[in-house]
C-alpha cells in the first residue's frame, strides 16, 4: 500500500468514527431470523431511538413547484432494515428509496463491511413533470407498509394526495440471493405520457487493495433491446459518456468484482450514462452516473424492474438476465470459449474437493499441461531435430558468410533434404498462445480468488508485495511482487534451454530474453494468481521436457534424417518434386533476392 492509500484509508476510517460516534445509530441485536425487519419509530422507542425527526422547510416557491404534492414534502423519516441470507438492506421512507445495501458474506480488502449502497456514495433521483413543472419523486415523503408473501418480504411506500390519486414504490425482497424486484405505479396523476427520468449516481467506494487496479475494471455496461451488449472504456480516467439512443434493457455499474445494476421487465426508452475518476482521490475508485428514461405510459400502468446488488460472479450472472453475462470480460474469441468452457468449469469441479485456491492453480496447470502434452511431445521433437542440424547450420553459416540469401537457401535446401519443417517446434508452441492469453484474462477477474491467501501472498487476487520500494519505478510500481521475479525467472532458464536445442540466432535469440523482461514490468500489479499459475506453469514444463527427452532416441532421429536424404537425392536425380511448403518458401526467397538486386 502506497502513502496515498495509507492517507485516505485513514482519512477515511477517521471520518466513519465521528460519524459513528456522534451521528450513527446504536448498535442493535440481530434476529436470527431468515428474514428481520425493524421500523424506527420516534413514539415507541424514545427511550432508545436516536433519531432525530427532520422536517422539510417548504419556502413558497417549492410549494408552487410541487402543487398539490407539496403537501408531501415534509415529514418523519422511517427506516426499515432488511436482512437476508446475502444482503442487509436499509429503505428509507424520504423517497422511497433503498438508503443503505450491505453484502454479508464480503468484506473489503480492509476488513469493513463490503457497502454497495451508501448515503454518502450513491443518489437517486426520479425526475418528472406535475402540472408544467419539474419535480423529483425521491423528495418526497411515504408511509411505508410491510407485507409477506411466501418467503419473499413486500415492502410498499406510498405517497398518496387522496384515494384516486398516489405514487407507489413497491420492492419483494426474497430471503436469499442478490436481486430487489422494484415496481413504480403513479395512478390519478397527470403524469401519463411523461417519461419519468430515473439518475443515479455512485462514487464508487475503494473495497480491494490496489485503486489503479480498480478503477481499469470499473466502468458502465448496458445491454440494448436488440440484443446488443456496450460499455464505457474502462480503463480511461477521463470523462467517457455514452448517449442511449437506443431502447435499453439493462444497466450496470460493475466495480472489479461487484455490480450495481437495474434490469428492465420492459424496457428503458433511453438514455445516458457516464464515468470519470479523479486519479488524485484515493478513496473514490471512479464516478459512475446513469440517467435512464421511464416510459411514463409504463409507469400508469405499473413500471417493473429488477435490481442487482451482487458479485461479479460467472456463474451467478448467467442466471440474472440475458446478456447479464457481459459484464464478465474474458477477451475475444477464441481466449472467451477457452474460459466460459473450459477453465470455468474445470476450475468449479476442483473447487468441490480442494479447499486452498493455491492448490486448485496447481492442479489446472497439470489439467492443461496433460491436455497440450501432444503439441507439447510435437513441438520438443522439432525441436530436438533442429538441434541435431545444428552443426551442419553453423557450416554453412561460415560458408556463406554475410550473404544470406545464399545462407537461407542452403539451410532450406538442408530442411529439405533431412525432411525437417524448420517452423515444427513453433507452430504448436503458438496454438498453446490462446491459453496463455486466456488466463490473462481470467485470474484477474475471478472472484474466487479474491481475500484467498496462498504461502506469502495475502490475496491471490491482487499481486504479493514482499517488499515496498522508497520510489516508484516507471511501468513497474512501488513494490515487489516475489511471484513475478519466480516467473521471470524461471521463463530465462526455460528459455535458454531452448536456445540449446535450436539454432536461433541474432535478434530473434535475444528477443528470447527481452520477452520474460517485459513481462516481469507488466504483471509486477496483477495478480499473484495469474503470476503462481504462470511459475508453476514453467516447473511443469521442465520436468514435462525432461520426460519426453528420455522417450526421444536422437540416434533414432538422426537415422531418419540421413534416410530421408537418401531418398531426397534419389527423387531429385529422377526429376521428382519438391514438397509443395518448401517449394514455396524457396520461391519467396527467389523473389525476395531479385526484388533486393533490382533495388540495388
Amino acid at each position: 500500500m502506497d502513502r496515498n492509500s495509507a492517507i485516505g484509508l485513514t482519512l477515511i476510517a477517521a471520518l466513519l468514527l465521528v460519524y459513528f460516534t456522534y451521528f450513527g445509530p446504536k448498535p442493535e441485536t440481530v434476529q436470527p431470523n431468515p428474514i428481520t425487519t425493524e421500523t424506527r419509530d420516534s413514539v415507541n422507542r424514545q427511550a432508545v431511538s436516536t433519531q432525530v425527526q427532520e422536517l422539510t422547510k417548504t419556502d413558497s416557491s417549492l410549494i408552487r413547484q410541487y402543487g398539490n404534492l407539496s403537501s408531501l414534502l415534509s415529514g418523519e423519516e422511517k427506516i426499515t432494515k432488511l436482512e437476508t441470507t446475502d444482503l442487509a438492506i436499509q429503505f428509507s421512507s424520504r423517497g422511497g428509496m433503498i438508503k443503505e445495501l450491505e453484502l454479508r458474506n464480503f468484506k473489503t480488502y480492509s476488513g469493513k463491511a463490503l457497502m454497495l449502497v451508501t448515503p454518502a456514495s450513491n443518489s437517486t433521483s426520479l425526475i418528472t413533470q406535475y402540472e408544467g413543472k419539474d419535480v423529483d419523486l425521491t423528495k418526497l415523503y411515504y408511509t411505508t407498509d410491510q407485507r409477506n408473501n411466501g418467503d419473499t418480504t413486500v415492502l410498499i411506500f406510498t405517497a398518496r394526495i387522496s384515494d384516486a390519486a398516489f405514487i407507489k414504490q413497491t420492492y419483494k425482497i426474497p430471503t436469499s440471493g442478490f436481486e430487489i424486484g422494484y415496481k413504480l405505479d403513479a395512478t390519478g396523476l397527470a403524469l401519463a405520457g411523461q417519461n419519468i427520468t430515473l439518475l443515479w449516481k455512485d462514487k464508487i467506494p475503494l473495497m480491494e487493495k490496489d485503486i489503479t487496479d480498480s478503477r481499469t475494471k470499473s466502468t458502465i455496461n448496458y445491454f440494448t433491446t436488440a440484443g446488443d451488449s456496450d460499455g464505457l472504456s474502462e480503463t480511461s480516467t477521463d470523462l467517457e459518456t455514452d448517449a442511449l439512443a437506443t431502447p435499453i434493457k439493462w444497466v450496470a455499474i460493475r466495480k472489479k468484482f461487484f455490480i450495481n445494476s437495474i434490469i428492465a421487465k420492459k424496457h428503458f426508452a433511453g438514455g445516458e450514462v457516464s464515468t470519470v475518476a479523479n486519479i488524485a482521490d484515493t478513496a473514490i475508485v471512479k464516478e459512475a452516473t446513469i440517467k435512464l428514461f421511464i416510459p411514463g405510459a409504463d409507469v400508469a400502468a405499473g413500471a417493473e424492474f429488477r435490481y442487482y446488488f451482487g458479485p461479479n460472479d460467472y456463474d451467478i450472472i448467467t442466471k440474472v438476465t440475458e446478456g447479464f453475462s457481459d459484464n464478465l470480460s474474458f477477451g475475444w474469441p477464441p481466449m472467451s470459449w477457452i474460459t466460459k468452457y473450459l477453465l470455468i468449469p474445470v476450475f468449479q469441479f476442483l473447487e468441490r474437493f480442494v479447499g486452498s485456491y493455491g492448490i486448485i492453480i496447481v492442479l489446472l496447470v497439470l489439467f492443461v499441461k496433460i491436455l497440450l502434452l501432444p503439441l507439447s511431445y510435437k513441438s520438443y521433437l522439432g525441436m530436438a531435430k533442429m538441434k541435431l542440424l545444428k552443426p551442419e547450420l553453423d557450416l554453412i553459416k561460415e560458408k556463406n558468410g554475410d550473404n544470406m540469401t545464399q545462407n537461407q537457401q542452403d539451410q532450406m535446401k538442408l530442411y529439405q533434404q533431412a525432411g525437417v519443417n524448420p517452423f515444427s517446434g513453433c507452430i504448436p508452441l503458438l496454438l498453446q498462445m490462446p491459453i496463455l492469453f486466456a488466463m490473462f484474462w481470467f485470474f484477474p477477474m475471478a472472484i474466487q480468488l479474491r481475500q484467498q491467501p496462498f504461502l506469502w501472498a495475502e490475496d491471490l487476487s491482487t499481486y504479493d508485495s514482499i517488499a515496498s520500494l522508497p520510489f516508484t519505478i516507471p511501468f513497474y510500481g512501488d513494490h515487489v511482487s516475489l511471484f513475478v521475479l519466480l516467473m521471470t525467472a524461471s521463463t530465462l532458464i526455460y528459455q535458454w534451454q531452448n536456445n540449446q536445442l535450436q539454432s536461433v540466432q541474432g535478434p530473434m535469440k535475444s528477443m528470447g530474453y527481452i520477452m520474460p523482461i517485459i513481462f516481469l514490468f507488466v504483471l509486477n500489479n496483477f495478480s499473484a494468481g495469474l503470476s503462481f499459475y504462470y511459475f508453476i506453469s514453467n516447473l511443469i514444463t521442465f520436468a514435462q521436457q525432461a520426460i519426453i527427452k528420455r522417450f526421444v532416441d536422437e540416434d533414432k532421429i538422426i537415422a531418419v534424417m540421413d534416410d530421408h536424404k537418401k531418398k531426397m537425392e534419389a527423387t531429385v536425380a529422377a526429376g521428382g518434386k519438391k514438397s509443395g511448403f518448401m517449394s514455396k518458401l524457396e520461391q519467396a526467397m527467389k523473389t525476395s533476392e531479385e526484388a533486393r538486386r533490382k533495388k540495388k
